[in-house]
This record gives C-alpha cells, sequence and structure tokens, in this order.
C-alpha cells in the first residue's frame, strides 16, 4: 500500500472519529468498546471493513444511524482524490 493509500485512509477514518466525537462521549466510548470487544479493531481498521462499524453504529445509535452515516458523508466530503475509499465504505454502510 502506498503512503498516500495509508495517508487517505488516516484522513477518512479522523473524518469518522470528528463526527462520533460530536455525539458525545460516552456514545463515542461504546462504539470503540464495542469494536474491540467484537472485532479487535478500531475506527481506522473499519476503513477496510466497514461492516464492523455498521453493527457497532446501528447498535449504539440505533435511530440516528442514517444521521451518523450522513454527517460522515459531510464531512468527508472535505477531502479529495478518495471517492473510490469513500464509495467503497458507503456502499457498505448504506447496504
Amino acid at each position: 500500500m502506498s503512503s498516500i493509500d495509508e495517508e487517505n485512509k488516516i484522513a477518512f477514518a479522523s473524518c469518522i472519529e470528528i463526527v462520533l466525537m460530536r455525539r458525545g462521549n460516552p456514545e463515542y466510548n461504546a462504539v470503540l468498546a464495542k469494536l474491540q470487544a467484537l472485532y479487535k479493531s478500531w475506527i481506522f481498521e473499519c476503513v477496510d471493513h466497514p461492516e464492523y462499524l455498521r453493527s457497532v453504529l446501528k447498535e449504539v445509535y440505533v435511530n440516528d444511524y442514517y444521521t451518523i452515516i450522513e454527517e460522515i458523508r459531510l464531512e468527508s466530503d472535505k477531502l479529495t482524490d478518495i471517492d473510490k475509499l469513500k464509495s467503497d465504505f458507503f456502499k457498505v454502510m448504506l447496504n
């Protein structure tokens, strides 16, 4: 993997974390704890495995899941040159 790909994943994972942190620490911490307990993963790994994050977000945010996904999409729109990464991620998240 090139360093550009790695940097893009880090930037995208940061967008996800920013959105979740804005929602509040208890929920953010619950997401991190569940990702670790269920998948031994952090948010960065969810860029390659969005199905992990999908299941955890649906459990933690229940009725706000699609709002969270839209907020992640809006936050990630600030990034350029990662259309394929975003497309692949949101395809899983909205499935």
